[in-house]
């Protein structure tokens, strides 16, 4: 843990490092093209933001990669160990140091930083953008990274269809759970549907008396199932009712009846009231 803690902190330090390096070959190129200290503030000022949204990204890549080690050994020998990890990160720092061994000499300071400078962004482009990913690919290239590769993928595709014949079991399994249940209703409910049938169905009835039996018959359903057993209920008493020939066109007072009933709300008034 914390030799990932080092690394992270050092390859921070680097990229850094490899930031002001390239900042002062732009601000010098732009002096040397004759530009004002102003003009160069101004441009800075406006690139600092883009710049350090672009390093969060690259660093945020880079972290995960080295904290969750990512790299399969067996695929990547040589750029998932700890040396070239560590090489890695310190890149910049090295290219650095080599520029100033080979800046040795130079009496002007100008000059001294620039090669510094060069040297450093030189060094972290060979080895960030070029060395490194070739290294990757022909590690891929290797046979016994291409048959581990193939063995991991192989794997992967496995456990992949065994989670997706698990949540397809699962459904099953609730699926068949919610008909055992809904066939319980139908047993339990069968008398109270026929009554609710027999309420919507009946000319000579008192409709006050017939909602306030209704209500308790809802409430009951709604203690017994919730708002899944009501509708059972609902669509029951509709079943019976659409059985008789001459009561086709019953209306459906169930759905007013039930109005407030626990979660129970009639479409129709729910779109008077939006």
């Amino acid at each position: 843990m914390n030799r990932q803690k080092g690394l992270r902190l050092v390859h921070l330090g680097s990229t850094a490092w490899f930031m002001l390096c390239a900042a002062y070959i732009m601000i010098l190129a732009l002096r040397q093209a004759g530009v004002n200290w102003w003009v160069v503030f101004s441009i800075s000022g406006h690139g600092a933001l883009i710049v350090f949204l672009m390093v969060s990204l690259y660093l945020f890549a880079i972290f995960r990669g080295i904290s969750d080690s990512q790299k399969e050994r067996v695929e990547h020998p040589i750029t998932s160990t700890s040396y070239y990890m560590v090489f890695y990160v310190i890149v910049p720092f090295l290219g650095g140091l080599a520029s100033c061994l080979g800046m040795i000499g130079v009496n002007t300071i100008s000059r001294f930083l620039f090669g510094i400078a060069m040297g450093t962004l030189g060094t972290t482009f060979l080895v960030w953008v070029i060395l490194d990913p070739v290294a990757g690919l022909l590690e891929m290239l290797l046979p016994e990274s291409r048959m581990h590769r193939s063995y991991r993928l192989a794997q992967t595709k496995v456990q992949r269809e065994e989670r997706q014949r698990a949540r397809q079991r699962l459904l099953a399994e609730v699926l068949v759970k919610e008909e055992l249940e809904r066939q319980h209703w139908r047993e339990v409910l069968k008398p109270k549907a026929e009554r609710l049938a027999g309420l919507l169905t009946s000319n000579n009835i008192d409709l006050k008396k017939a909602e306030r039996e209704a209500v308790d018959i809802g409430v009951n359903a709604w203690q017994i199932g919730g708002l899944s057993c009501m509708q059972e209920l609902r669509n029951m008493a509709m079943v019976l009712c659409r059985q008789n020939e001459s009561n086709e066109d019953t209306i459906d007072y169930i759905r007013v009846w039930w109005d407030g009933i626990g979660n129970w709300r009639n479409p129709s008034l729910q779109k008077i009231t939006v």
